[in-house]
């Protein structure tokens, strides 16, 4: 087992030093340079502009070429240096802990109401194959996988919002004319939260539904599950602990994506409700050519991605003593 971690952090280290270069490459090729024109929008006022965003272009390696520009990126990151915000100036570091926080508790209800909801479901349709509950849930599964994040979401806004009133329709947060106290405000904002959230579990349920139904009925028709059900044993515990268990197998896979998901933010989601989490901010970064920023992100992102299948793949080892990982 330590053999095998210590050979997959190796190879993660070449994965991350490639997909930070192809992103570094990819936004240093963007048409604009978000420098000049951040410099540039002051020239009435500030007359040494262009030496000013030459320096500015100096330090952050962008005068020079994509391998040199990157390993001058890396060389700072590697020192604990990310850089400041082209946008606002601010570090990147402390503005992407700012930004965080709001997408992590909204993906971590998410993720907690994704597996409560579309397993069991999951579960119930392969069960009752080919009947209501089976048809219920492959429509909805289909829905939720067909549907644009964004013209579902902006649906369930004009109705819930608009329409009926529910929820307020400010984007933010907060409420535009709120005023009291810390409970109030707390109150508030998860209110705001609701609607969001509810569309990210919907948006989220249907993949999860379909893999757990598809890999449930495999199960239930080997032979193992049909000798169970031949000696009598429970309905119950031959559906939940002895198909199941096998089950949960495949569906480990899925926990790959579950430790980037939950510290990456909805670019759609955030984008629509006005919601300043690091999706919102990231997406910002992006469309402006943010390099510090961008970099700072996608290497967070891909070493919690490269993490989240190491995990995924010692998790086969846990559910499947079967599984040996010492090569």
């Amino acid at each position: 087992m330590v053999k095998y971690v210590l050979k997959r952090l190796l190879i993660a280290v070449f994965v991350v030093f490639g997909v930070t270069f192809i992103t570094y490459a990819l936004f240093r090729m963007m048409p604009d340079n978000y420098v000049y024109l951040k410099f540039q929008a002051t020239s009435q006022n500030n007359p040494d502009w262009e030496a000013q965003a030459e320096r500015v272009m100096e330090l952050y390696g962008l005068n020079v070429s994509v391998v040199k520009g990157y390993f001058t990126w890396l060389g700072g990151a590697l020192r604990g240096n990310f850089g400041n915000s082209f946008i606002d100036g601010s570090e990147v570091v402390s503005k992407i802990k700012t930004a965080i926080p709001v997408s992590f508790w909204m993906n971590l209800i998410v993720t907690l109401l994704q597996l409560v909801i579309a397993i069991p479901l999951g579960i119930r349709a392969a069960v009752n194959q080919y009947g209501p509950m089976d048809y219920a849930t492959t429509v909805f599964t289909l829905l939720g996988i067909s549907l644009p994040s964004f013209f579902f979401a902006a649906i369930c806004i004009k109705i819930f919002a608009v329409d009926l009133g529910w929820f307020d329709s400010s984007l933010g947060l907060l409420s535009i004319d709120f005023s009291g106290n810390l409970f109030q405000k707390i109150i508030n904002m998860a209110w705001h939260l609701v609607l969001p959230i509810l569309l990210m579990t919907i948006l989220s349920l249907g993949g999860l539904m379909r893999y757990t139904r598809t890999n449930m009925l495999e199960v239930l028709n080997a032979d193992y599950i049909r000798t169970a059900r031949a000696k009598g044993v429970h309905k119950g515990s031959v559906i939940y602990k002895h198909a199941f268990k096998n089950t949960a197998i495949p569906l480990v896979t899925m926990l790959a994506g579950i430790l980037p998901g939950l510290f990456g933010g909805s670019y759609v989601i955030e984008q629509l409700f006005g919601i300043q989490g690091i999706g919102y901010v990231s997406y910002q970064a992006t469309i402006q050519g943010d390099i510090p920023f961008v970099m700072s992100y996608y290497l967070f992102m891909t070493v919690l991605t490269v993490l989240g299948i190491l995990l995924a793949d010692i998790m086969y080892a846990v559910v499947d003593p079967r599984v040996k990982l010492g090569r």
